[in-house]
């Protein structure tokens, strides 16, 4: 019973000994220090913070791909616009790979929570939203506006009383117009205010007549009149006024910090400026805002 009993007290040793190898290298020759146990939550959040610092290699944007000319889809199924470009060049300078991807708008705050975006660049309004995300330095200033269509009997906001107008879902437009201490007392004055999912949408329910009034960004409202030769007109009186700014997953600073200080490297060079000059139809240029801190 003794030598069976050494066998077994034998064989859970090399057991033991075995389930450890994997993670460390015995030397029973050596006197053995004590180890100081580490939790598996901060081990894994040393190992995520330095992936995120020195090992990142590509940028995941989230964006509308019916917000032109921000992001959008081009003749050739391609995803363009001005934000995109902006997020290559940042991707090209930093020696990640840029992935474009599309998102349904009113799911923007999931997608960036969940980790399936690691930003959200398109034309993303920073005024109302500073408590809710990590915001790079605003880079556009950008009006919200009403778009009718030409010859139409509305002339300013006075005249929106009794009017159907439609505005994007979870936009900056529908914001203002919900908010007390904006809008909302003109919009408590339409007939209707309907949603829609993208702005395309918008437009061609303007020139159907479902809608009297499109309540939209000044950039796209300029884009999508272009694009659509004419046949609409951008009332004088405005909205509401904010600025862009690209939005982190609140408490994100690093990759905030590396994005902003490669943006404000395009624009001390010159690049920002070309890029948004391919858009100068678009009233992009006089809307950049972006300020390049002085050397001190």
């Amino acid at each position: 019973m003794k030598k069976l009993a050494a066998v077994l007290l034998a064989g859970v040793m090399s057991l033991s000994l075995c389930a450890c190898g994997d993670k460390t290298q015995v030397n029973v020759d050596a006197e053995v220090a004590p180890v100081e146990e580490t939790s598996t939550t901060e081990t894994q959040a040393a190992d995520t913070t330095e992936a995120t610092a020195t090992e990142r290699t590509k940028l995941i944007v989230g964006f509308d791909a019916e917000f032109p000319p921000y992001g959008y889809m081009d003749e050739n199924g391609d995803y363009v616009g001005f934000d995109l470009d902006l997020a290559q060049e940042v991707c090209n300078r930093r020696g990640w790979e840029l992935v474009k991807q599309p998102i349904d708008w009113d799911a923007k705050d999931m997608e960036l929570s969940s980790g399936s975006i690691d930003c959200i660049w398109n034309g993303f309004t920073i005024n109302g939203r500073e408590d809710s995300y990590t915001f790079s330095v605003p880079y556009v200033d950008n009006s919200q506006v009403y778009v009718v269509k030409s010859g139409s009997e509305i002339k300013s906001e006075a005249d929106l009383a009794g009017k159907v107008v439609g505005v994007q879902a979870d936009s900056s437009a529908l914001a203002a117009l919900e908010d007390t201490e904006g809008k909302a007392d003109v919009a408590a004055t339409f007939a209707d205010l309907v949603q829609f999912a993208d702005y395309n949408t918008g437009f061609m329910n303007l020139e159907s007549g479902a809608i009297d009034v499109l309540a939209m960004d000044i950039g796209v409202a300029n884009y999508e009149i272009a694009a659509r030769d004419g046949g609409y007109e951008i009332l004088k009186d405005q909205l509401a006024s904010e600025q862009y700014g690209i939005g982190f997953l609140k408490g994100n600073t690093e990759l905030k910090d590396q994005v902003e200080s490669t943006l404000l490297e395009m624009a001390a060079d010159g690049t920002f400026t070309k890029i948004a000059e391919k858009y100068a139809d678009f009233g992009l240029v006089e809307s950049v805002c972006l300020e390049v801190p002085s050397a001190n």
